[in-house]
């Protein structure tokens, strides 16, 4: 998920696990790896004044950890109403099913092998429960069903795996695309822009509270990345990995199937573009 150590976009320090916004507290799944860095963040939504509470990504199925996140809102006076979540990846959405047990809520998601329920997710879409306004972004790219959530009272969005609190995330070739990904992060950034959003609440790592210079980096860091792989491919590397090795040599090498997946991405955007 995570290929480079450090992001700019002024990260929160401290502890991880708790309130972030207003509207917002996260839970810490324990689940910490080089790909989920210190695990995978699962986000309590509610109105200030509300019993009712919208969770976004239960994380994996790790009982423990989904009855955490009950109990944390049972002790904000809060009855969990409805679960999201941004994309599929095990570590946002193994323990879905097992959440929307304990908590007897409808579980919504772009894609519809993933829903509990009738309602899906798309462009669009306003979640009110509970009187929030949580606005439904696409920002496919990351995986094909990713999305984001914009949360306009707090100025922030969550963004699954989109933006991460540190480090830039993996394109998953074949089902994320780097073109889809470019434009997401365009529209993440229209958001700075036109809608005055400035907190990112990642699915992994700290609290950003420079939205717009997190995504600038983070268009930034991938234009280098492609022009990288570019003059590796033109210098005769043309298979995945050797390009992989050329241009993630500065990257631990635990990353580098990841960088892989990202590679390939490139190399297919390139392709399509007429660049190799």
């Amino acid at each position: 998920m995570s290929d480079a150590a450090a992001l700019p976009g002024q990260p929160r320090g401290g502890v991880l696990s708790g309130p972030a916004t207003s509207r917002a507290v996260n839970v810490l799944a324990p689940n910490a790896s080089a790909m989920t860095l210190d695990g995978t963040n699962t986000w309590i939504i509610a109105e200030p004044d509300s019993d009712l509470a919208v969770v976004i990504d239960p994380g994996p199925l790790d009982d423990t950890h989904l009855k955490a996140v009950v109990a944390t809102a049972a002790g904000a006076g809060r009855r969990i109403a409805l679960t999201l979540l941004t994309h599929g990846h095990p570590d946002h959405a193994e323990g879905a099913a097992r959440f929307a047990e304990l908590t007897r809520t409808s579980v919504r998601a772009l894609d519809p092998a993933l829903r509990l329920g009738d309602e899906g997710l798309g462009a669009g879409d306003v979640i009110t429960t509970g009187g929030l306004e949580l606005r439904v972004v696409p920002t496919p790219g990351h995986t094909g069903d990713s999305l984001s959530f914009h949360l306009p009272a707090d100025r922030a969005v969550l963004t699954g795996d989109t933006v991460l609190g540190r480090g830039t995330t993996l394109v998953a070739h074949p089902d994320g695309r780097l073109g889809d990904y470019l434009d997401s992060l365009r529209r993440l950034r229209s958001l700075t822009v036109d809608d005055g959003v400035h907190t990112v609440l990642p699915g992994h790592g700290p609290v950003l509270e420079d939205a717009q210079g997190a995504i600038d980096f983070y268009l930034a860091h991938r234009a280098n990345r492609l022009a990288q792989v570019e003059t590796a491919a033109e210098n005769g590397f043309t298979a995945a990995s050797e390009v992989v090795a050329e241009v993630y040599a500065d990257v631990d090498r635990s990353l580098w199937p990841a960088a892989e997946l990202s590679v390939r991405a490139q190399l297919e955007y390139l392709r399509e573009h007429g660049l190799i």
